[in-house]
């Protein structure tokens, strides 16, 4: 399997990005309309949470990580 070049990683990284995007608001729309309809936050509640806190923790992590190798 080739290395992607720069402009591959580039196209890749805006489609994971516009993919996570799309999960996102299709949850939290999701979870709103359940939310309506029976006043009880779901499982899609969960999932949607779930997803950003690893998104942010990994982010935090890979950051912190980075600074540490710096030093």
């Amino acid at each position: 399997m080739k290395k992607m070049d720069e402009m591959e990683m580039s196209i890749s990284l805006k489609a994971i990005k516009c993919a996570w995007a799309y999960t996102v608001l299709f949850l939290a729309i999701w979870v709103m309309y359940d939310f309506i309809k029976t006043g009880t936050l779901g499982f899609e509640f969960l999932l949607l949470i779930s997803q950003n806190m690893v998104l942010m923790g990994f982010q935090m992590f890979s950051k912190w990580k980075l600074e540490k190798d710096e030093k």
